[in-house]
């Protein structure tokens, strides 16, 4: 039996003629037959992706919605996506942080929306209509890697709902030399106009982000980890607001790793949470809470998952000992610090919430 007949027809594959059009085509360019199924392994990789990207589309669109409001200055429009039946969603600060009169475009009909919150900090905000609706299921943005393949949803240029297919390209926690408040996924997607606040899936049709701001002629783009908005949105449902916490330790690279992490002690702040809690000045940091700390900029993502008035356990090397201490935490004194503008590509004004250098200060 011939190796062409040997092929099934499973769903998306090619048939004999297609193949045999393929094995023309290569021999035409003067190509080995042995070449041949290598187009053939790359034509069904395009069509098992361009399936599956369809597939996650057609299950979690219902939930993605086109936003409307009004600031100071004109009309916005952005993007957002239902996270619970009862009309919750989330968006980016740049969509849903500081304008208002926002109508939501979902099933067809226009839905007044109000705020719940609008946290400058992740860069999200969450806004509510009256009327039961799908939801997105939340994933897990530390299950990706570079090159994962992810995919978005949003409406560019306010045109029609559109799917983007795109990869992780990294995890940044700085853009030219300014921190981000927490680590940011970058990707290789195109962005627009309106695709602020838009879901980032896994193939799953999970959400792992939101994205917040488009860099290099919207050839890519930021997304900050569903992991950052849950932290607000829990911070909501216990408080009524976001409370991002810290304890007052400053903290700077230590000569020489112990236990894994090169973060060291170096200043515990008067009148902090952290300066009756037996923390010294030379202690290794190794955790913070439920983050790992193995270098001083660890503390970012630290600081940030810290929530104000919890009781937060900070674990350190002390000579030969491991220690843990449980320190209360206050609000963030960066809590109310407005961030910087850095692109008007995706929106109007994107925020980065940027310093210029790292606030190594959990």
């Amino acid at each position: 039996m011939s190796r062409v007949s040997d092929f099934s027809r499973a769903p998306g594959s090619l048939s004999r003629a297609q193949f045999a059009l393929i094995c023309r085509f290569s021999l035409a360019l003067g190509l080995s037959f042995a070449a041949v199924p290598v187009f053939y392994a790359q034509e069904q990789s395009a069509i098992t992706i361009s399936q599956q990207v369809k597939d996650i589309f057609g299950r979690t669109a219902k939930a993605v919605v086109r936003i409307h409001g009004d600031d100071e200055h004109s009309e916005i429009s952005g993007t957002g996506f239902f996270i619970d039946p009862t009309g919750t969603l989330y968006t980016a600060y740049t969509v849903g942080g500081e304008a208002d009169n926002f109508t939501i475009e979902f099933n067809g009909k226009k839905y007044p929306a109000r705020q719940l919150l609008a946290d400058i900090r992740s860069g999200t905000a969450i806004l509510k209509i009256d009327a039961v609706t799908p939801a997105l299921p939340i994933g897990k943005s530390e299950e990706l890697e570079v090159a994962t393949s992810v995919v978005s949803i949003g409406y560019p240029l306010d045109l029609p709902k559109t799917p983007s297919f795109g990869m992780v390209a990294g995890f940044d926690r700085k853009y030219l030399g300014r921190y981000f408040s927490t680590t940011h996924v970058r990707l290789n997607l195109p962005t627009q106009r309106g695709e602020a606040g838009a879901p980032l899936l896994n193939m799953k049709g999970q959400v792992v982000g939101i994205l917040v701001s488009s860099l290099e002629n919207n050839s890519s783009c930021y997304a900050v980890p569903i992991e950052a908005a849950e932290k607000i949105r829990s911070d909501y449902v216990r408080f009524g607001e976001a409370r991002h916490g810290w304890v007052g330790i400053n903290v700077s690279e230590a000569p020489a790793p112990v236990e894994g992490s090169r973060a060291e002690m170096t200043q515990i702040m008067e009148g902090t949470p952290a300066a009756n809690s037996g923390i010294k000045a030379g202690d290794i940091l190794l955790q913070v809470g439920r983050t790992k700390v193995t270098q001083p900029e660890d503390v970012l993502d630290a600081s940030f998952f810290i929530t104000a008035g919890d009781t937060v356990p900070i674990t350190v090397v002390r000579g030969s000992e491991k220690l843990t201490f449980n320190v209360q935490a206050e609000l963030h004194p960066a809590s109310e610090r407005r961030p910087l503008i850095a692109s008007p590509t995706i929106n109007r004004a994107i925020p980065l919430k940027l310093d210029s250098e790292a606030q190594r200060t959990p």
